[in-house]
């Protein structure tokens, strides 16, 4: 066993969290959808869930309209399906045409600076998926944060004066860095996830995660000290 200077036993070095990120748009259906497989699959490990913004459509793309025939498409022949299987109420939304998120996920920064930020993401998605609000309006965006318990009129101010820009544009950047190109992407250490993965296949990625880290720590601590400690 080794030991501290003093003679007394040294603490085992521990593993670091499993670090899961996850890249999202409010206006994605597979992203929400993804929630749940990902809730399931961490119960009871120690792992760190960071959600991170995405735009698939940016300004001045145009974003899609429900009346066109993709979207009705799309939702009958694979969203819809899931949903099901899944047990999520979600529905196309009547939004037309879609709404930009760039505001939205701005307004995810302030409420991740207050706590809250697991809270707004899914009160967008809620809200988007099964209340057909717009969230690209400013207004709508301001009662949304109230109700989770953000200051409404520091919001507003802090949307409109752009506060969060900047770091918006940085989180974008360091998704183009990771190589995402689709939402959802799920990063579990190297693992790679894109689309909604099953239970199954993110406890494995944690798993085998979690392991790489003790393995990494184990051979981390084999050391040897010129005071004869810490040698077997």
């Amino acid at each position: 066993m080794s030991t501290e200077t003093d003679g007394t036993p040294a603490a085992a070095p521990r593993a670091e969290k499993v670090r899961i990120q996850v890249w999202s748009d409010y206006v994605c259906p597979f992203c929400m959808l993804a929630e749940g497989p990902l809730e399931e699959a961490v119960e009871g490990l120690d792992v760190e869930i960071e959600w991170k913004p995405f735009e698939l459509r940016a300004e001045p793309k145009p974003t899609l309209r429900p009346e066109d025939p993709y979207l009705p498409e799309i939702w009958k022949r694979a969203v819809y399906p899931m949903a099901r299987r899944l047990g999520v109420d979600i529905t196309l939304p009547t939004v037309s045409p879609q709404p930009y998120t760039r505001l939205a996920f701005e307004g995810w920064q302030f409420a991740v600076e207050h706590g809250l930020g697991d809270a707004y993401n899914q009160r967008m998605f809620r809200a988007f998926f099964q209340e057909s609000l717009d969230l690209g309006r400013l207004d709508v965006l301001v009662g949304l944060a109230e109700e989770i318990g953000l200051d409404g009129p520091a919001y507003r101010k802090a949307l409109e004066d752009g506060t969060y820009y900047e770091r918006h544009q940085d989180a974008l950047r360091d998704a183009e860095a990771n190589r995402v190109q689709a939402v959802p992407t799920i990063l579990v250490g190297d693992t790679r996830l894109e689309g909604v993965p099953s239970t199954a296949q993110i406890r494995k990625a944690v798993l085998d995660e979690r392991a790489r880290l003790a393995e990494s720590v184990t051979l981390d601590g084999v050391v040897c000290r010129a005071d004869g400690t810490g040698c077997a």
